[in-house]
């Protein structure tokens, strides 16, 4: 090896040994509804800055019990914009950290092809024995289908027929294996290249539920963490937001 090289060597090794040293991992609690933009943003941050984000997917009602029970999450990106203002009140949040990252949209999704119509007719026809949802009291895509069916009047004739996920997570995989012939879901489970991938949709209008916000915090864990702070600030960049966007959100 030339002597320049060697020279320069115990350097080299020196500066790769201080990057590693300085690259941070992130505790991250994702709702759900977010699991395939968030992988692809996680990709990204760490390929920019070297940090690496620890993702965990759930229902934010179930992340917010486990975050007030202590929970090592340094960063929450919830499905509503309530539960994260709740852990900024009550202390377990940095306050003025909170910012949406995201507006997601409601979709009544079947994976068989033609079974839902694009005004969502299927509802009041009732040709279906079980019809999905997370469950509301955790998670907000769950909420926003039980207003929906009350604000058209089928709640107590869909009653029967509901079955409940614990996460919009579980509430996708009772449709998409065929154990619910339709549920409702978030758009960004189904959403690729600008259209619906597989099966038939009905995208719900925003004005039969409240508009899901999603709000991200940091969490008080992490308040000196500069690498959480960097995290939070990557959800706000362009690059983020193609990728938001790119899953039917609103960014």
């Amino acid at each position: 090896m030339p002597k320049i090289v060697l020279r320069w060597l115990p350097a080299l090794c020196l500066a790769l040994a201080s990057a590693t040293a300085l690259a941070e991992e992130i505790q991250v609690a994702v709702a759900a509804n977010f699991t395939a933009p968030m992988k692809l943003i996680a990709a990204d941050f760490e390929k920019d800055t070297g940090h690496k984000a620890v993702l965990t997917f759930g229902a934010t009602g179930k992340f917010y019990a486990q975050i007030s029970n202590g929970a090592p999450f340094e960063v929450f990106l919830a499905a509503d914009d309530e539960t994260p203002a709740r852990l900024e009140k009550e202390g377990a949040a940095v306050n003025g950290s909170r910012f949406t990252y995201a507006t997601g949209k409601l979709v009544l999704w079947s994976a068989q092809p033609g079974l839902v119509d694009a005004q969502g007719e299927v509802l009041k026809k009732g040709d279906f024995k079980k019809i999905a949802i997370a469950a509301p009291k955790l998670a907000p895509y769950g909420a926003a289908a039980v207003e929906t069916m009350n604000k058209l009047g089928l709640q107590a004739a869909l009653e029967p027929k509901l079955v409940q996920g614990e996460s919009i997570g579980q509430a996708f995989s009772f449709v998409s294996t065929g154990n619910a012939e339709l549920g409702f879901i978030a758009l960004s489970q189904v959403y690729e290249g600008g259209k619906i991938k597989s099966g038939s949709a009905w995208i719900v209008p925003e004005s039969l539920h409240s508009p899901i916000r999603q709000d991200a915090v940091l969490l008080a864990r992490a308040k000196d963490s500069k690498a959480a702070a960097q995290l939070m600030a990557y959800l706000k960049t362009d690059k983020a937001k193609a990728v938001i966007r790119a899953f039917g959100y609103e960014p």
